[in-house]
C-alpha cells in the first residue's frame, strides 16, 4: 500500500478511506495457504471463532 506511492497532498479523509479499505482486505479477504487456502475471516468462521 505504501511502497511506490507518495501520500503528500492527499487529504486525510482519503488516506483514512484507503487505509480502511486495505485493512479490511488484509483481515477479511486475502487468501493464506497456511490457513488452508482460506481468508482469515473464512478460517475463523470454519473453526467457530466468528458467527
Amino acid at each position: 500500500m505504501f511502497y511506490g506511492r507518495s501520500w503528500t497532498g492527499v487529504p486525510i479523509a482519503q488516506f483514512i478511506d484507503e487505509l480502511d479499505s486495505y485493512l479490511r482486505w488484509y483481515n477479511e479477504k486475502r487468501i493464506k495457504m497456511f490457513l488452508g487456502a482460506k481468508s482469515p475471516k473464512a478460517y475463523r468462521q470454519s473453526i467457530g471463532l466468528v458467527a
